[in-house]
């Protein structure tokens, strides 16, 4: 194990897994899905009046069952927003609104990480740092404090581990293993000071997690530097959807190829191989010359349904059917996606799940 840095020494002796706090998997009961409702029109240049649509649809889809928890930067934004799901018929009884300034809509990425008590009575939040994907996408001040915000209006206790991490850069299976890619968690504009060795320290004891296995690289278009949730995605704890392209021309054949090996090396907690369920990939998603990171990993799993980006692809009733195949107690729900991808992310990037 490498030396860690001094001061991580005082992080660790009372970390979130000492404490008894863990990361549940995305499948556990939600109290509420969290967002941050779009407005930047950098983010989806020419294109952002034509999201509100599929995104509302996808609120509608979530709040039929269970809370919405939106982050909005005044009330005029507010208005905005109930005027579009009001269109869209959502629930907003179940709809909440709090005014979180955010520099963008990405909350996958800046919302608040909601870890659990093992015994089920406390919850917790950790805010990492967040630095736009490597200081990509400037400013993202207001983002990068949005975790602290929201745990102070709730009252919960806060965990500020000094180091960028974002959402969607790591999945979970509930029992013990986080899924990640080196892509990103060691791309030098992340953490350049620490090793694969200390970023798995952080990974454990702030998720409170047994296990880290990694990944390698993620699909072209993806400006994250490689997120899991475009590629591989826990559905239980002994099962991955991971997407696979079918046609060896592809850009990202021998990418998902290598992906696909390594998963079938990978061995969990107590010695098992993962059940690996293979999904397609839609065709190439080009818009302004731009390939885009189109994928129909990029789900959601709330409650009662699983939200699912469409791109009016063959392949879309596929990728509905091997998804709906993993989750026989929830309704498999697909949105059209291909404005929201624009932006590069699509419902999963979006959204931030609250554990009941």
């Amino acid at each position: 194990m490498s030396q860690l840095p001094d001061s991580s020494h005082d992080l660790f002796t009372n970390s979130p897994k000492k404490q008894g706090f863990y990361f549940p998997a995305e499948w556990a009961t939600q109290e509420a899905m969290w967002l941050s409702w779009p407005h930047k029109e950098a983010s989806w240049p020419g294109k952002l009046d034509s999201i509100f649509g599929p995104y509302s649809e996808f609120i509608k889809a979530v709040a039929d069952g269970q809370k919405v928890r939106v982050n909005v930067v005044d009330e005029e934004m507010k208005q905005f927003a109930l005027t579009h799901l009001q269109k869209v018929g959502a629930k907003l009884q179940h709809i909440e609104f709090y005014f979180n300034p955010t520099n963008d809509a990405w909350c996958r990425d800046h919302g608040p990480a909601f870890l659990l008590k093992t015994d089920g009575n406390e919850k917790a939040i950790v805010d990492w740092g967040y630095n736009a994907w490597g200081g990509k996408y400037p400013p993202y001040d207001l983002d990068d404090v949005v975790p602290t915000r929201i745990a102070k209006t709730f009252g919960l206790p806060l965990f500020t581990p000094d180091i960028v991490m974002e959402g969607g850069s790591v999945e979970f299976n509930g029992a013990g293993t986080v899924l990640t890619t080196t892509a990103c968690l060691l791309n030098e504009n992340r953490n350049p000071h620490l090793t694969k060795e200390q970023i798995e320290t952080y990974l454990k004891e702030f998720y409170g997690q047994e296990q880290v296995l990694w990944l390698g690289d993620g699909i072209i278009g993806d400006d994250t530097d490689g997120h899991i949730d475009d590629i591989t995605r826990f559905v239980s704890k002994d099962t991955v959807i991971t997407a696979v392209e079918e046609n060896p021309e592809d850009e990202n054949y021998a990418i998902l190829q290598e992906n696909l090996q390594q998963l079938k090396r990978m061995r969990l907690l107590d010695g098992s191989a993962l059940n690996i369920v293979e999904i397609p990939m839609p065709a190439a998603v080009i818009y302004d010359e731009t390939r885009l990171p189109a994928s129909y990993a990029n789900f959601y799993i709330a409650n009662e349904v699983v939200v699912v980006p469409t791109f009016n692809d063959p392949n879309d009733q596929r990728a509905l059917d091997v998804i709906q195949s993993c989750f026989p107690t929830r309704k498999v729900i697909g949105i059209n996606s291909v404005d929201i991808i624009w932006g590069l992310g699509s419902f999963h990037c979006l959204s931030q799940q609250e554990p009941a």
